[in-house]
């Protein structure tokens, strides 16, 4: 078996060895498309984790406001009805079924309606880590909150969620790597990332072993980059003798 690894360095078009293996002047080399795919796999990863934090942030405080049990069933609600739908049917849902429903998502594109399943989808884990930090924290630091005169948000804001995002560093590090793996099914409703790269590049130049392997490594060193980022910021702001809150509690 041999490998060829100038099938990176051929243009997509004709085939021809392109010198430097990058494309100039309209031309395009394997490697150029694979590391736009890169490009795309990164942006649908982060947006997707940004929408995922905020939404898994607000789901997860709901969740603990026990006077309010309406509130709370809704929140169940949510991390219920996202955590327990495979993720390639929820992006199947949102670019064929949910268009049906409402018209005005007709003229959204498959990478915003594939941001939107991803952090939905990341967003009911990421919530259910919220709460169990929150709830792991003892009760005395609500309290104090309150008795020295912040409002429930402000103790929320001040007091209770800084430290319950410290607690769960951990976890998220986890659900940041699996973010970027699970982009992968954005492939489904056409966006060309890393995955949808593979499969082509494998049809067109028959080099599926280096051309796996390719994106294997950048799997990888995406995914290496990742923890050695959430680790450095775990270090940071570590709170002595606090455990993770996901390893423990509600953490899958």
């Amino acid at each position: 078996m041999s490998w060829d690894w100038q099938v990176f360095c051929q243009d997509t078009m004709d085939r021809d060895v392109v010198p430097g293996c990058f494309g100039r002047g309209g031309t395009v080399t394997y490697l150029d498309w694979m590391l736009s795919a890169w490009g795309w796999t990164v942006s649908v990863s982060l947006l997707a984790l940004v929408l995922a934090l905020v939404m898994g942030s607000v789901i997860g405080t709901l969740r603990t406001l026990e006077h309010r049990p309406m509130v709370v069933r809704l929140g169940n609600a949510w991390v219920e009805l996202f955590r327990n739908i495979p993720l390639l049917v929820q992006i199947f849902l949102w670019y064929h079924v949910l268009p049906s429903l409402f018209p005005v998502l007709k003229g959204v594109s498959g990478f915003a309606l594939a941001v939107l399943a991803l952090g939905f989808f990341t967003s009911a884990r990421i919530a259910e880590q919220v709460r169990s930090g929150i709830q792991t924290l003892p009760r005395g630091q609500r309290y104090a909150g309150l008795a020295v005169g912040l409002t429930m948000f402000q103790t929320y804001r001040y007091v209770l969620l800084p430290m319950a995002f410290r607690i769960i560093i951990p976890p998220l590090t986890s659900e940041t790597m699996g973010i970027f793996k699970n982009s992968s099914v954005a492939f489904a409703v056409s966006v060309a990332e890393l995955t949808m790269f593979a499969m082509q590049a494998q049809e067109e130049t028959a080099r599926g072993i280096e051309v796996y392997l390719a994106v294997t490594g950048l799997y990888i060193v995406s995914a290496f980059t990742i923890n050695r980022i959430m680790v450095f910021i775990e270090r940071c702001v570590r709170i002595p003798g606090m455990i993770a809150a996901g390893g423990a509690r509600g953490g899958h």
